[in-house]
């Protein structure tokens, strides 16, 4: 559908048509800056503190920068703007006497108004009420706005909370149009460079510490490393179907039979799945892979991460998310699965070594089940019901049912539990790690036993991969791996409650 202008942007296109007959170029090719605006407060404090008794109308500081303008106030001969950069903002003042009168008049006739952007040179100031300006000597118009920015308006309840209203408050419209939600949400804006400290915290912790970062294929011509439905899609010249990856772990695992100690990777996993506030079907993931370490060694190094990143991003180690204090300083509480469930769940799952007398068991205790479950995936069911919710703190849940933990080694106490572990901070599951299976007989036997109870209302197909275990074959050192959706750490380091939040574009409905 072509556009149709409204009423506000027929008035600006009638300001454009105005412009271009003034000679005014308003989408120039040409632009020029010296300071970003937080630069040229700067550089004007700077001045001051080292002149103490100049004239503050007057300095010799000159500086040329570029924004947004975000407010304008014309009184007469004198004008005031805002613009803002990425830095922040900057007042800009203006007065036809300093300037070529033909470019005051365009401010004058608003014909250069709010979210157009624009350029401005002069000298630095403090103005009579105290803030620092550009005295500006000369004006551009660097790219005239036709749709004005949507606005936000709060209202303060009698109870002192606040609420949103007005044409763009509107959570689904700010996430369809993520460009004008960052252009009029300062903090929107910071949750993303937030995200960006945090992967690049994660980096610098794997790579200070010898990992080397690769990466590996997203279109796969056999899917693998986790239980999720995959996307399908088709290779037209090669006339094969390919899967868009849903876990990086069996090609990251390949390359430590390939000689690399530590491996890591950081990129989207996909995963045709339901969403949810903490679910999008396409995720950032991080995977680690080291040779010579168990899932003890994982844990420890998964503790000094996150903090680490934590650190990084927020500054500290005790964050707040969604009104809960949390402490991410080492050592994390641990609990075996049957620990936990024994605790939160008050049976002991290990009475009942069956899949049929454990789901009559859950059955009494009054919970829906999908029937015909397998014993692990029954156990994971009072996991997530009865331990999950409880564990705000950061807590290490280790020891699970081998039939759910095809890639992990058995634990040495009994023949259904294996090295695996996940954490959790506030209800959520986080990351999830194994003392990796390199015995290559028993991992084809994890995957034909697999075969054997899968489901197609399932979402947990795990496709026997005959290239991973001819590579197993070659001899696969003993190491650890680990799997965490970045997407969620960033939502507990800038207390975000859903995953839309931390994500540019997330993927929604197709609008009717």
């Amino acid at each position: 559908m072509t556009w149709q202008p409204n009423k506000l942007e027929l008035e600006r296109l009638e300001k454009l048509s105005e412009l271009e007959a003034r000679g005014v170029q308003a989408y120039p090719a040409r632009v020029e800056r010296s300071h970003r605006c937080a630069e040229a407060v700067e550089a004007y404090e700077a001045y001051a503190a080292a002149n103490p008794d100049h004239d503050p109308s007057v300095t010799p500081v000159r500086v040329t920068v570029v924004g947004r303008v975000r407010r304008q106030n014309v009184k007469g001969k004198v004008a005031f703007m805002h613009i803002e950069d990425e830095s922040g903002r900057l007042q800009l003042f203006l007065r036809i006497n300093d300037m070529d009168p033909a470019v005051y008049a365009l401010a004058q006739d608003k014909l250069i108004e709010v979210d157009d952007f624009v350029q401005a040179a002069g000298t630095m100031m403090r103005t009579q009420a105290g803030e620092v300006s550009v005295r500006v000597s000369a004006l551009t118009l660097l790219s005239k706005s036709l749709s004005p920015l949507p606005v936000i308006k709060q209202r303060v309840l009698d109870d002192g909370t606040t609420v949103e209203y007005g044409e763009f408050s509107d959570v689904e419209a700010r996430y369809r149009q993520r460009y004008a939600d960052l252009a009029v949400n300062r903090d929107v804006r910071d949750v993303f460079i937030a995200r960006a400290k945090a992967i690049r915290a994660l980096r610098q912790f794997f790579d200070s510490r010898g990992f080397l970062e690769v990466e590996t294929p997203i279109l796969q011509p056999l899917y693998g490393g986790a239980a999720a439905r995959p996307f399908i899609t088709h290779h037209n010249q090669l006339d094969q179907d390919l899967y868009l990856r849903i876990s990086f772990e069996l090609y990251l695992k390949r390359l430590l039979v390939g000689g690399y100690d530590a491996v890591y990777e950081i990129g989207r996993d996909f995963r045709n799945e339901g969403v949810s506030f903490k679910h999008n079907t396409e995720f950032t993931m991080l995977e680690f892979y080291k040779a010579y370490i168990d899932y003890e060694g994982v844990m420890r190094l998964t503790e000094q991460m996150v903090s680490s990143v934590a650190q990084e991003v927020t500054g500290g180690t005790v964050i707040t998310y969604q009104g809960q204090q949390i402490d991410l300083t080492p050592p994390w509480k641990r609990l075996t699965v049957r620990e936990g469930i024994q605790q939160y769940a008050g049976i002991d799952y290990m009475d009942y070594p069956d899949a049929a007398p454990l789901e009559a068991r859950i059955l009494e205790m009054g919970d829906a089940l999908k029937p015909g479950q397998t014993w692990g995936k029954l156990v994971e069911h009072l996991l997530g019901t009865y331990v999950e919710p409880n564990l705000i703190q950061p807590t290490i849940i280790l020891d699970y049912p081998r039939d759910i933990s095809p890639f992990a080694k058995r634990v040495t106490y009994d023949d259904v539990h294996v090295e695996r572990f996940e954490f959790y901070i506030n209800g959520m599951e986080m990351g999830n790690a194994f003392t990796e299976l390199n015995d290559p007989r028993d991992q084809e036997a994890r995957f034909l036993e697999m075969a054997r109870t899968f489901r197609p209302d399932d979402d947990d197909a795990a496709p026997l991969d005959e290239d991973y275990l001819r590579a197993m074959r070659y001899g696969m050192p003993p190491n650890g791996g680990f799997g965490m959706g970045v997407d969620r750490l960033v939502m507990l380091l800038t207390d975000q409650r859903s995953i839309r939040d931390v994500l540019l574009y997330p993927h929604l409905r197709k609008l009717d």
